[in-house]
Order: structure tokens, then C-alpha cells, then sequence
């Protein structure tokens, strides 16, 4: 099953508590979950943007007959409630034994404060909508050229700072793709994005981190 949605399909409810959201011209969500009725084997679910969209396929042919992987990979970003509402409406669709989250790389208009006290909401997110998933974080990978306004070499090391912080007072496993890719400048694509060899070899390292904690079936 694949969906693809806009913005405009998730409505958040008035007087939430949340401050100020801060979007993107173009909001997406793309989300493909193949092998929905087989139950072989576990289900792994990857969750982040376009930077995972573009490892996916990489990460799904090296658990070729080990796991089913699906993805969610959205613009929405860590501190918007939006992102907590698509996680939940399309993690009920699957029975994800393991969540591998990589969704750092949008939401600068949000500062690292609110960074960090949205990282628990995500978290408790996946874990009511995929209970007794194993939980695996991603630090966020490094940029070939700051952007003003945008990502920052800077602040991704921060917001990997405090995304570690939380994850180990969370027991959850981090997936270092930061330190994976820092010395791959050569391998982008632009100054965000990676080439086709640079996401396989975070597609290696992701399947790696996967393995370890496959349930067997």
C-alpha cells in the first residue's frame, strides 16, 4: 500500500498547547508499507524524511528475507504535532516489531529548547501506536553548506547532543549516521542530500543497526 498526503488532511485540535508551528512552503508525507499480509517474518518500520526515503530501498534489500520494511517519510518536524499525528494514524497499519526514526533534518524555525522537549512526545508516540516495538534512533547527518535560516552543522551536533541525552535516559539504541557520513562531504548530492552511493551506505549501517534487535519469528 502506498499513500500520499498533504497537509491539509491533518487538522489539529484548537487549544492543544502547543506554540507557535512553524511549516514549510510545501508540506508531503509519503508512506509505502508492501507485504502487509505476510507474517513470516518481523516488520520494520523507517520513519523520517527524505533523506530516509531515499536509503529505504537500500535498507529493504539488505533485510531481504530477515524483515518487511515499510517507511513513513515526511517534511514534518520534531515539535510540530502534525508529525505525531501522521506517526499515529500509519504506525496502526502496521505491526512494526522495530521503528527506526531519523527525523531531524526539518523544523529550524523551532529552537533547540523545543527540540528537546518535543523529543519525549515522539517517543511516547511510537511507543502507544507500536507497542513493543524496539525503538531506534538516527542522529542527523551532517550538511556538505550551512543555510541561513535553515540547517546548520552547528546546530545538527546540538540537536544530536540532545536527541542522544534523551534516548539514552530513554534505553533507546542510537544509530550514528552523523558520524557515518561527516567524513563523506564527497558523497552529497547537494548541500542536504546524498548520491546513490551515499544512501547505501547508510542503508548498510541502518540494516546493521536493525538486525541486532530483530525479534525472530
Amino acid at each position: 500500500m502506498r499513500i500520499f498526503v498533504g497537509a491539509a488532511l491533518f487538522v489539529l485540535v484548537a487549544g492543544s498547547g502547543w506554540g507557535q508551528m512553524h511549516r514549510e512552503d510545501i508540506e508531503w508525507c509519503d508512506v509505502w508499507m508492501p507485504n502487509q499480509n505476510r507474517h513470516d517474518l518481523p516488520q520494520v518500520m523507517l520513519i523520517g524524511d527524505s533523506i530516509t526515503r531515499a536509503y529505504f530501498s537500500g535498507v529493504e534489500e539488505s533485510l531481504k528475507g530477515k524483515a518487511y520494511v515499510s517507511r513513513i517519510a515526511t517534511s514534518k518536524a520534531l515539535g510540530d504535532p502534525a508529525l505525531l499525528n501522521e506517526i499515529g494514524l500509519f504506525l496502526q497499519e502496521v505491526k512494526a516489531d522495530v521503528v527506526h526514526v531519523n527525523v531531524g533534518m526539518h523544523g529550524w524555525g523551532y529552537s533547540e529548547a523545543e527540540y528537546r522537549a518535543a523529543f519525549p512526545g515522539l517517543i511516547a508516540a511510537i511507543a502507544k501506536n507500536a507497542p513493543g516495538a524496539r525503538i531506534i534512533w538516527a542522529s542527523t547527518t551532517p550538511v556538505r553548506k550551512d543555510r541561513e535560516g535553515g540547517a546548520t552543522n552547528a546546530r545538527i551536533v546540538e540537536r544530536n547532543r540532545i536527541a542522544r541525552e534523551a534516548a539514552a535516559a530513554a534505553g533507546i539504541p542510537v544509530d550514528d549516521l552523523h558520524a557515518l557520513m561527516l567524513p563523506h562531504a564527497d558523497l552529497h548530492s547537494d548541500d542536504i542530500h546524498f548520491s546513490k552511493d551515499g544512501s547505501l551506505l547508510m542503508a548498510e549501517q541502518v540494516a546493521r543497526e536493525v538486525v541486532k534487535v530483530l525479534p525472530a519469528k
